[in-house]
């Protein structure tokens, strides 16, 4: 890898972020690499302008923050093909970053190995979706294409009442079911372990390409995940809507609203994010003992088997 232009994203407000930003920034621009830094957070995007003002390749986006910082970054670059080293700095998780370590350590270490290529890269799926208007013979989209890591989410918002939603969920073009209640989930295996889960969805291997379709607190007992081949194409429609309230999340940040008579089309995108690995020994496994802070059985037992 080459280190001729790189991208520093800090989470915003966070003044450790900020800081050790600041301290790489130093550091590469004295190897005569061009930086590129700014703040990422609900109020700040710096990637299209980050994006529209370069002329060379960009080399690599350095994301020091937590898993939201990292989700942000890979909507904007996955589609870009731009590597992303994320290090978690002021997150909480961290499922998709690195941790600090690396950096504090020894930072110019961290250079090297880019510049060397010791370090392996993981492809995670991304999903994209797009909104059309009447039947499906209309295939001129009504909206920009938005993408997400983690998961694409209908479900309603609305400032002063609980709102039940009624959508129809078509899957290549057959109608699967239709479901009423707080929303659906399209995930991706990466996603699996964040909204998906807490709706009591499957948890699949981020190794794998594969679409989790899960209803959220759906009014039948018989509304259950679905996993779906990654070359599906998910379709949701809503039924009833009379306040207009449906809308479109990507990774929890609202992308567009959705009208009944206006569908939305969620497939694998065409590119996946790529995710700098720095850990020698990481394991998917290992991460999800740590983080899902998994007990085991009540009373732990040996295995001398393994001897």
């Amino acid at each position: 890898m080459e280190l001729k232009q790189v991208i520093i994203i800090h989470k915003s407000g966070n003044a450790l972020s900020q800081k050790w930003a600041e301290r790489c920034a130093k550091e590469l621009e004295a190897r005569g690499c061009r930086v590129l830094m700014g703040p990422s957070g609900p109020r700040d995007n710096p990637y299209p302008v980050f994006l529209a003002s370069v002329s060379q390749p960009i080399d690599l986006a350095l994301v020091l923050g937590g898993d939201g910082t990292a989700l942000g970054a890979a909507r904007h670059l996955a589609d870009e093909g731009i590597p992303i080293l994320a290090v978690n700095v002021g997150g909480h998780l961290g499922f998709l970053t690195e941790p600090l370590d690396f950096l504090s350590e020894d930072s110019q270490q961290v250079w090297e190995r880019l510049t060397s290529d010791r370090f392996a890269v993981q492809r995670r799926m991304m999903l994209q979706a797009t909104t059309y208007e009447g039947n499906r013979t209309n295939l001129e989209p009504m909206s920009d294409c938005f993408f997400a890591l983690n998961e694409m989410c209908v479900k309603p918002a609305s400032a002063d009442r609980m709102v039940t939603s009624i959508l129809e969920m078509e899957i290549d073009g057959e109608v699967v079911d239709q479901y009423q209640g707080d929303g659906l989930i399209v995930a991706t295996p990466t996603g699996s372990t964040c909204y998906t889960l807490a709706a009591n969805g499957p948890i699949i291997h981020p190794g794998m390409e594969a679409i989790a379709v899960t209803p959220i607190c759906p009014l039948s007992l018989s509304s259950r995940s679905i996993v779906l081949p990654a070359g599906s194409v998910v379709s949701i429609w809503p039924l009833s809507d009379p306040d207009m309230t449906t809308k479109l999340w990507m990774d929890g940040v609202l992308a567009t609203s959705i009208w009944p008579g206006q569908r939305v089309d969620i497939r694998m995108a065409e590119r996946p994010a790529q995710f700098i690995i720095l850990q020698e020994n990481y394991s998917y496994y290992q991460t999800l003992r740590e983080k899902l802070q998994w007990a085991g059985t009540l009373v732990r037992y040996s295995n001398n088997h393994r001897n």
